[in-house]
């Protein structure tokens, strides 16, 4: 990469730059998303793959070892109970990269991300 831009636009390319199996991986995710939030939009934010509605709701990215979920902190308070048997942090989630993803537990805290973005956004 050269300087502060990143190599890629689009999540597109994002997810180009990886080997098939991890390809394979992040594309399953965002069709994860798109289907728990399919009136987001699809962007690149602090150099990763993000979904917008009505503000940020998930951001993602593929490392050596995991695939990394950012769902923000209310995110994973939300979920912690479920999400005690990964790695996570405030924010974040590490998914083993060679596990499967829980598809069904990504699908419901989007939906969360998503109703409290509503939520929000009605407020104003």
């Amino acid at each position: 990469m050269k300087g502060d831009k990143p190599a890629y636009r689009t999540i597109d390319e994002y997810i180009a730059m990886f080997p098939a199996e991890t390809q394979k991986i992040l594309q399953e995710l965002r069709a994860t998303i798109h289907a728990a939030a399919p009136g987001a939009v699809e962007k690149i934010s602090y150099q990763m793959p993000a979904f917008a509605l009505k503000g940020n709701l998930v951001y993602f990215a593929a490392w050596k070892d995991h695939i990394g979920f950012y769902p923000t902190s209310s995110g994973t308070q939300a979920f912690q109970q479920e999400i005690s048997t990964y790695e996570f942090s405030k924010g974040t989630v590490k998914f083993p990269i060679d596990q499967p993803l829980p598809l069904d537990l990504i699908s419901r805290i989007v939906k969360f991300r998503v109703a409290e973005n509503l939520k929000k956004a009605a407020g104003k």
